[in-house]
């Protein structure tokens, strides 16, 4: 009877040990499971105001010999490519799938924020145009911080690597509706970004707090239904599409990963899922 009570208590304990929210950081020191030196996973932000690295983050960077973004920044294919995968399948167009009143909205919006026509992006998946307008949700000059990472390493003389391609991650969004994404860029263009100029800006404190767990939160919650209602393809299918390659990486040589801030938390997220593998995944603080 002991003994089966200790059993129902740890297994109990284990579960809340297990559901407990992650600490404040963006900065993580993956060890162990016979890992001869240690690599780091580091949560980025794509757009920003400002970019500080700290001395935990240089301690990281200067102790890993490669670096692994989302994808390849280093590519000189890459904008080849990317402009290959940005377009609909199938001959699907934005004017296909909206109203009149709908497809003039867009266009005086699209026309009065980046001087594009709608004819110019007839074919082009929404999601990436409402992309173009990043630059747009932030009251400064947009810094990107893997843009950063990419100078250090190249100062380093180290490769930089992808997670995945970036057809890969263009794949994406093929699979989330053309139609769930143009009505969100149609929400976007109605009210002139202001729901999205303020999300902005509250994920910008919350990444600034290094709050991964609430930054997953905002997501989960969010009025856009491309990160409410499509988690598990934008975030934990390609989560666990990571995680071997992580793994292999790893045991060649000490990494530096550079994913967003997103990625990170949650039972799905990239430091829970190396830890089910065996991986102690800690806080890093020099």
């Amino acid at each position: 009877m002991l003994r089966f009570i200790f059993v129902i208590t740890s297994m109990v304990f284990s579960f809340i040990l297990h559901a407990q929210n992650l600490e404040k950081s963006l900065l993580w020191k993956i060890s162990g499971n016979g890992l001869k030196q240690p690599s780091y996973i580091f949560g980025t932000m794509h757009a920003v105001c400002e970019i500080n690295f700290d001395k935990n983050i240089k301690k990281a960077l200067d102790e890993t010999t490669q670096m692994y973004l989302e994808i390849d920044m280093d590519d000189p294919n890459l904008q080849g490519i990317m402009m290959k995968g940005i377009t609909m399948k199938d001959g699907v167009t934005l004017s296909s799938l909206m109203t009149e009143e709908e497809a003039e909205i867009v266009d005086k919006y699209l026309k009065e924020n980046i001087n594009l026509s709608i004819k110019m992006v007839d074919n082009i998946k929404p999601f990436m145009i409402s992309a173009m307008f990043l630059p747009k949700l932030l009251d400064c000059p947009m810094q990107t911080i893997e843009t950063e990472l990419v100078k250090i390493s190249k100062e380093q003389n180290e490769e930089i690597f992808g997670l995945e391609s970036i057809t890969d991650q263009l794949d994406v969004f093929d699979k989330i509706p053309y139609q769930a994404q143009l009505d969100e860029l149609i929400k976007s263009a109605k009210d002139n970004l202001v729901k999205d100029k303020a999300e902005t800006k509250k994920m910008l404190a919350i990444y600034k707090e290094q709050d991964i767990e609430a930054m997953l939160a905002i997501m989960k919650d969010s009025e856009n239904k491309i990160s409410s209602e499509f988690e598990e393809i934008l975030i934990n299918d390609r989560n666990a599409n990571w995680i071997p390659i992580m793994e292999r990486v790893s045991k060649e040589k000490p990494t530096f990963y550079g994913v967003g801030a997103g990625h990170l938390a949650g039972e799905k997220g990239v430091i829970k899922l190396l830890r089910k593998k065996g991986y102690t995944v800690e806080v890093f603080r020099n």
